[in-house]
């Protein structure tokens, strides 16, 4: 071989394992939810678990999670300051919470400033509450599980059948779910083995459906709702139930042994129909006699529960369509948080629930 032919041949080799390693690995995705990291510059994390493994995270809620579940040394955590995009100590940052900027993977925003007077400055234009990191970091721990079951109630709708699809046409189909324990480890190997190549879009819903679906199971979370037609109104009220998926609750019962429903949009409401039904009309044909089940929307996992079984926050800072209600929950400890989180005066479960007090909530 020549010379030249030589030092060609060594310039393929020496390219050809630079393309090789030019290959995204799982550092680029966020380990929670697979996004990339470096596109949310305005909401990312550093941190470290407790062994000392260094993380990032594309968000609060994210960082969050893995908080909640393997802990997190908060002394070593930064967060990219909103306004300037540069890291900061997280302990020393100011949150902007509640405003009406569109939140990163839960339903309110939460966002971090290097001072107090640049967070007080996008206060006055998108509203909101300045709080602590602690303060910030509760908020996102008590709404985990609600943004968990908001987010895969978007998803079912378009995200993990597009991603079935996509799947089916572009990636290899043996792949072993047991080799990834996290999900940004199943991306990057999406990315450079296991698929075609796909647009950003394409390969995020690709791994969001494997993950949640193949990997995990999830459940049809449509089964798990509660089902109102498009017609059906309060009859305490009169507005049409299915316009309220969060609070709509509802009372079956059986006459003639068939069994009917009536649908409300919160429990106040249904509760006033509960203790009088022909203050609202003629409803002679039920009576609490012969209610087969009663069910309402918990407020977190926003799924049916049997509201015999419920517990309840009332007088609390969050309001239902009409005003204050009562807010259920399946688990003691979300009610717990939630009253202590949102100002709520009592917690009651479903027999401790009088006439009276469900219509002082009017007051």
């Amino acid at each position: 071989m020549n010379k030249n032919l030589f030092f060609l041949y060594i310039l393929f080799i020496l390219t050809s394992n630079i393309f090789a390693t030019t290959t995204k690995n799982e550092k680029t995705w966020c380990p929670v939810c697979a996004n990339n990291i470096k596109e949310h510059n305005q909401t990312s994390y550093m941190s470290q678990l407790t062994n000392g493994t260094k993380r990032e995270y594309c968000s609060l809620k994210c960082f969050a999670n893995d908080y909640q579940e393997y802990g997190l040394a908060l002394n070593k955590t930064k967060v990219k300051d909103y306004s300037s995009k540069k890291y900061i100590n997280a302990l020393d940052a100011y949150y902007l919470i509640n405003s009406s900027i569109r939140g990163i993977n839960s339903a309110k925003s939460k966002l971090a400033f290097k001072s107090k007077s640049i967070a007080k400055k996008y206060q006055d234009l998108y509203h909101g509450k300045i709080v602590t990191f602690k303060e910030a970091l509760h908020l996102s721990l008590n709404n985990l599980k609600s943004d968990k079951y908001r987010l895969k109630k978007i998803y079912s709708k378009k995200t993990y059948i597009m991603g079935k699809k996509i799947f089916k046409k572009n990636c290899q189909n043996n792949i072993d779910f047991e080799d990834y324990l996290e999900i940004n480890e199943l991306k990057a190997d999406l990315y450079n083995n296991l698929c075609k190549p796909l647009t950003k879009k394409r390969l995020h819903m690709v791994t969001l459906y494997l993950w949640d679906i193949k990997r995990n199971g999830i459940i049809n979370l449509e089964s798990k709702t509660i089902k109102v037609d498009v017609d059906e109104k309060c009859p305490v009220c009169g507005m049409f139930t299915y316009k309220y998926p969060r609070w709509v609750a509802q009372i079956f019962y059986k006459h003639n042994n068939i069994e009917h429903h009536h649908s409300f949009d919160g429990v106040k409401d249904m509760m006033k129909f509960y203790f009088n039904p022909n203050a609202w009309g003629n409803y002679t044909n039920f009576n609490i006699k012969n209610i087969s089940k009663i069910l309402v929307t918990d407020y977190y996992a926003q799924k049916a529960i049997d509201a015999t079984k419920a517990y309840y926050v009332i007088r609390s800072d969050i309001y239902g369509p009409m005003g204050h209600e009562l807010i259920p929950f399946e688990n003691k400890s979300d009610a717990i948080n939630f009253k202590k989180d949102h100002f709520g005066t009592t917690i009651l479960k479903f027999d401790q629930i009088k006439e009276k007090e469900v219509y002082k909530l009017d007051q």
